[in-house]
């Protein structure tokens, strides 16, 4: 009988709604091994997981029966439940709506991995909005600037 056979490696990047600043250092890395046994738990594999006080990164790699917005829809409602629950901030915590998912080749998964393990010194010298902007226009993703994240300006 035949298998299926595959390579799919997506980052997918979200952020805090209102491009709030409630991550925090003290927790992010619980929350980040909460994120990680989420897709874990839906048969997909984490790569690297990262990200700032506004938003995160995280690479994977997906199994080809994997409907990536029904998985980014579920990591979005159990995380924003989790930190809620755990009372990590005193703020309304959610996520924005949408996502940006990008995929890369087996050769890029270093570059990429580190790329997304080095999120907060990589934002010590560039915003959030280049970054997101930058790879929109370097995956020839088209956009109108409207529709993307709620912006705060930097």
């Amino acid at each position: 009988m035949p298998n299926t056979y595959s390579q799919i490696y997506i980052q997918i990047i979200f952020a805090v709604k209102n491009r709030q600043a409630l991550l925090r250092a003290e927790w992010d890395e619980e929350l980040y091994r909460y994120i990680t046994g989420i897709i874990q738990k839906k048969g997909q594999k984490m790569l690297a997981i990262n990200g700032t006080s506004d938003h995160i990164h995280f690479l994977i790699g997906m199994r080809p029966s994997c409907c990536l917005s029904d998985l980014v829809r579920e990591v979005k409602k159990s995380s924003n439940d989790f930190v809620k629950a755990n009372r990590f901030t005193k703020f309304n915590f959610s996520w924005q709506e949408g996502f940006g998912a990008f995929s890369y080749g087996q050769s890029q998964l270093g570059a990429v991995s580190r790329y997304v393990l080095n999120q907060k010194k990589h934002h010590a010298k560039r915003t959030f909005r280049a970054e997101y902007e930058e790879l929109l226009n370097r995956f020839d993703v088209e956009f109108e600037d409207e529709y993307l994240f709620e912006w705060i300006e930097e």
